[in-house]
């Protein structure tokens, strides 16, 4: 398959696939809000990934768009995660029970305000776009040599050289993983997430046998991603937290431990020992 192709196919299976959700989250079902996410951090990815062939003016446009559309999903996703952690607190620690009240209208809050965003003219234009640009953007019929060569690429060539640069760039950075800050170690989980998405949309595109190694790899890319992933829930809760205490609201519990990160913090570097392994 041609790298255009691959990219069409990816690309538009991501973005039913967000718009599929869209409904049942303006009416707040969480698990379609996190469908959504999903949907969109792959659809997100796939842009990056075939970045070099999909280069022109409108691609930087809707690429700014979606990260404003990640912005509001993610917001009212980390309140979700929140409350559902103070929700199963609750008999163990009866004094969360006004906490949670209070981070549940919170949530609700966001709710209403997301539903109101996805039923706006500017994600509806979005998603216009995006469907245009997909199908038939600039990118499509830019003319010269290059460009040709690009969407002409077989896809198991091209990913197995662009994953194996992006598991390499994880791989350095995660050597200094249990010394790194918040910040550092959210940007070593979206390389993460970036790798392992990129995996699991190509895999069923194409028998390479130089893209089986590479799926081998997602077992440790996912073991390592849940222990990132909940390690950023708990550093979004405790900045919410914060955020609510200034307006009065008290949280009687830790949203992560410091026992408990430092358990995900082994077991993620274990993953990545793991996954530099495979590549010897």
């Amino acid at each position: 398959m041609a790298c255009d192709t691959a990219f069409r196919v990816v690309a538009r299976r991501h973005l039913e696939d967000l718009c599929a959700n869209q409904e049942a989250t303006c009416n707040g079902d969480p698990t379609a809000l996190h469908q959504m996410r999903i949907a969109l951090t792959h659809l997100r990815t796939a842009i990056r990934l075939f970045s070099p062939m999909v280069n022109d003016p409108i691609r930087d446009e809707i690429r700014d768009e979606l990260k404003w559309l990640n912005s509001e999903l993610g917001a009212v996703r980390d309140l979700d995660v929140a409350v559902e952690r103070i929700k199963s607190l609750n008999d163990k620690r009866p004094q969360a029970l006004p906490a949670f009240h209070s981070w549940n209208e919170k949530r609700a809050d966001g709710h209403r305000h997301l539903a109101r965003m996805l039923r706006s003219v500017r994600y509806g234009w979005l998603i216009e776009q995006a469907t245009g640009w997909i199908e038939n953007g600039p990118w499509s019929t830019k003319t010269g040599k290059k460009a040709a060569k690009q969407r002409a690429a077989p896809i198991g060539a091209y990913s197995a050289g662009k994953i194996t640069e992006w598991e390499e760039k994880l791989l350095k950075k995660s050597r200094r993983l249990c010394k790194m800050g918040t910040k550092k170690r959210h940007g070593l989980r979206l390389l993460n997430k970036r790798l392992t998405y990129s995996i699991d949309s190509l895999e069923d595109l194409f028998a390479d046998k130089r893209f089986s190694k590479q799926k081998t790899a997602l077992k440790q890319l996912r073991k390592a991603q849940r222990s990132l992933g909940e390690l950023n829930d708990g550093a979004r809760g405790h900045a919410l937290a914060t955020e609510l205490q200034q307006n009065g609201v008290q949280t009687p519990l830790q949203f992560l431990g410091p026992k408990r990160k430092k358990r995900l913090l082994k077991k993620a570097a274990k993953s990545y020992r793991k996954l530099g392994t495979l590549k010897q």
